[in-house]
């Protein structure tokens, strides 16, 4: 039996490992493609995304909606519905999109300076680095609790010159909808108010796979950018 469990574990990791290839490929098209450009609304990006999901990948759902920020929205967490805006010449765009391959859920984020401006240009290559720094911590760290790596994030993020724009650093992902996995749903979460291991099995006695969310704003509040994919592999 406990072979055929690790087996088991073995599939999922790979299924959800393979969604988020998909996933990451479709970030590429996207960039490919042009859809961020000054001039353009968040939505007819977020439209020209969904075509391209469609069309390209086979994409036919999404876990969550797909979310396209720009300018002051980037501010914004996953949860906030703000004004539609147009990306202006001297922009930062994110995207966070969470599309589901077969049976398996992806997330994943990635920011985007548009024109000039060298602030933006450094949160963005800023972003991937603080996922790292994350990342480690973690494995580092095999007792850690979501509080305690939310509280990592913020204070890396600070050290480096920036705040930490979520309120939450991260959930769970897995099988499509991970949503009803049972359990206090606080405990899926990279946030203060997960005072348990993240390496705690979950409520049907399976490994816990993590999405780590690293949202930094720039030291006035005016701008923010997002990254966002598994915290393991």
């Amino acid at each position: 039996m406990e072979a055929t469990a690790q087996h088991d574990e073995a599939a999922r990791t790979e299924a959800l490992r393979g969604a988020e290839r998909m996933a990451l490929n479709l970030l590429d098209a996207i960039e490919d493609a042009g859809f961020i450009q000054a001039g353009r609304t968040e939505r007819e990006i977020e439209l020209d995304i969904r075509a391209l999901a469609r069309e390209k990948f086979g994409i036919e759902r999404d876990w969550h909606k797909r979310i396209v920020r720009a300018g002051i929205n980037t501010l914004s967490t996953a949860a906030d519905n703000p004004p539609i805006r147009t990306v202006e010449d001297d922009d930062i765009v994110f995207l966070d999109l969470g599309p589901v391959l077969e049976e398996w859920e992806a997330d994943v984020g990635r920011s985007y300076a548009v024109g000039p401006n060298p602030q933006k240009h450094a949160l963005c290559r800023d972003l991937p680095r603080q996922f790292d720094i994350v990342k480690r911590h973690f494995e580092e760290n095999p007792e850690i609790s979501g509080a305690e790596l939310y509280a990592f994030a913020c204070d890396s993020a600070r050290k480096a010159g920036w705040k930490f724009g979520g309120k939450i650093a991260g959930h769970i992902v897995a099988e499509f909808p991970h949503a009803r996995i049972p359990g206090v749903k606080q405990l899926h979460h990279v946030s203060p108010e997960n005072p348990d291991p993240m390496r705690n099995l979950d409520a049907n006695g399976r490994v816990r796979h993590w999405i780590l969310e690293i949202h930094l704003v720039s030291p006035d509040g005016a701008f923010g950018g997002f990254y966002e994919r598994l915290l393991e592999g």
